[in-house]
């Protein structure tokens, strides 16, 4: 990619970037959010076409018009935020506009076969017959995975590939690019996770705030020193903070049982927890043990079974979501798209989603009070350091998915919360950002808030959590103390292969 320049309205997000990529390696793409990455991609795939600079592909100029046009050329993508219909099977999503099909009929048997060896080759287990609607986030990248390796892709991004993955699936993926680029597969690697990067990569281009940095040999490099290039300063990766000192009990759960929507089971079987008022209580788990479930059930997104929850001392078991947010429960979803914001509304009405119909921002005869709620909005993009073309009127969909988390933390914490509910709440931030979370994350348990999160995280439960709840298939199955449990023993905790008492 030569010269390459993209514009939005009122940014640059691309500007004069030269990537080069050599046959069998894997290449890092390293930026903050917002630094131009997924868009120098997607312009590579066809989804954008770039104002200036040209592509080339084996020496030759080529003009990628649209995906079909990138796919012919051998360019496969998985996205940050998976392009999947959620309606489809595993196998109908992986075969979708390259259908097998004998005299006008479509012929999945051949396609299954071809789709069961590769998942066998590379150890990407899928259930072809699940809906995408009903498998874990993990099971959907490896779908995506499965699809470009179906279309027999030579050229494969990766845009943030590890963001929604366990510690063993992140092992796993990274010896499946390994084994890709071992036989002569091409990739291009989109990351803020500098151990990745380090582990996996040959080369790493680093982009900031849309311009190139440089592009270095791994070998040749530090972590510190990638992190440099990327932000600017040095970045601090270890969370300073003091003992905790709990207090009275904000969040009580007894008994707790949630419904899946997978099979006949229960998601959450018969979970009882207590979080205090000034402490960070961590659930960690492989995904799909019950997580999800469990903080539906928290706010309000799913009904219970059974049991009893109680927030600041009264029963919330049945109250509506409206009510639980008075109440001062505040809560960073895991599905940023879904549950996070309304994609279409601006920046600044997503800022007010939950507080819309405070005095603050509407007047007695119920007309929005427009001039207050963009003050209020432009105070929390400065001081959270939100990222976007236009500012308060920027279309939440047109930002990037690390400022698009930056504006729901921003939005989350400022309610000034008794209890936050933090589920993956640094997922696809880079470096810098991750390090203002936690200090944020922290000040709330220092301000006596409660703060209960949920990580898959390994290095973010241990360094920030002062109490650990390990879930696996439901159940709470070990409480930890992060001062004196190892990342091993916590892995044997969330794989089943220990549990409390046991």
């Amino acid at each position: 990619m030569l010269n390459i320049t993209k514009r939005f309205p009122g940014i640059v997000a691309n500007d004069n970037i030269t990537l080069q990529l050599r046959r069998g390696e894997i290449h890092a793409l390293l930026g903050e959010n917002g630094a131009g990455k997924s868009t120098l991609m997607s312009v590579l795939f066809g989804l954008y076409q770039p104002e200036e600079g040209v592509i080339k592909k084996d020496g030759q100029v080529v003009q990628i018009k649209d995906p079909n046009d990138a796919n012919a050329l051998g360019i496969g993508m998985v996205h940050q935020h998976f392009k999947l219909v959620e309606c489809f099977s595993i196998l109908d999503n992986i075969i979708l506009g390259v259908e097998p099909c004998s005299h006008g009929f479509l012929q999945k048997q051949s396609a299954r076969e071809k789709v069961l060896a590769l998942s066998e080759k590379y150890g990407l287990q899928v259930d072809p017959d699940a809906l995408v609607e009903d498998v874990t986030v993990g099971m959907q990248q490896r779908t995506e995975i499965l699809k470009m390796l179906y279309r027999d892709n030579e050229i494969l991004i990766f845009d943030e590939p590890t963001a929604v993955l366990t510690p063993q699936e992140i092992d796993e993926l990274m010896q499946i690019m390994k084994n890709l680029a071992a036989e002569g597969k091409s990739i291009l690697f989109i990351s803020h996770k500098l151990n990745e990067i380090m582990s996996v990569a040959d080369r790493c281009t680093v982009l900031r705030k849309g311009k190139y940095i440089g592009t270095v040999n791994i070998a040749d490099t530090s972590r510190e020193e990638l992190s440099r290039m990327m932000v600017g300063r040095d970045v601090e990766f270890v969370v300073h903070k003091e003992p905790a000192k709990p207090k009275e009990p904000i969040l009580v759960v007894e008994g707790m049982t949630v419904a899946s929507k997978l099979h006949n089971n229960n998601a959450v079987k018969d979970v009882s927890f207590t979080v205090r008022a000034g402490e960070i209580v961590c659930i960690a788990g492989i995904d799909g043990n019950g997580q999800t479930e469990l903080v539906y059930g928290l706010t309000g997104l799913e009904p219970l079974v059974a049991g009893k929850i109680t927030l600041c001392g009264q029963d919330i078991t049945h109250a509506p979501i409206r009510q639980r947010s008075l109440l001062g429960m505040s809560h960073i979803p895991e599905d940023r798209h879904k549950h996070g914001l309304v994609l279409d509304y601006t920046l600044e009405d997503n800022m007010v989603l939950q507080r819309y119909f405070e005095p603050q921002f509407v007047s007695k005869a119920g007309f929005l009070k427009r001039k207050a709620i963009r003050d209020y909005a432009n105070h929390l993009i400065e001081q959270y350091d939100v990222r976007s073309g236009q500012g308060p009127v920027t279309v939440a969909r047109s930002m990037s998915g690390g400022n698009q988390q930056k504006a729901i933390i921003a939005r989350e914490i400022d309610k000034d919360p008794e209890l936050l509910i933090a589920v993956q709440p640094t997922r696809g931030l880079d470096v810098g950002a991750i390090e203002y979370i936690h200090k944020q994350i922290v000040a709330q348990r220092d301000a006596g808030k409660a703060v209960l999160l949920v990580s898959l995280e390994l290095d973010e439960v241990m360094s920030l959590s002062d109490r650990i709840l390990v879930i696996y298939e439901g159940e709470i199955v070990g409480e930890l103390d992060p001062k004196t449990t190892t990342a091993e023993e916590m892995g044997l905790y969330m794989a089943g292969a220990k549990r409390k008492g046991a």
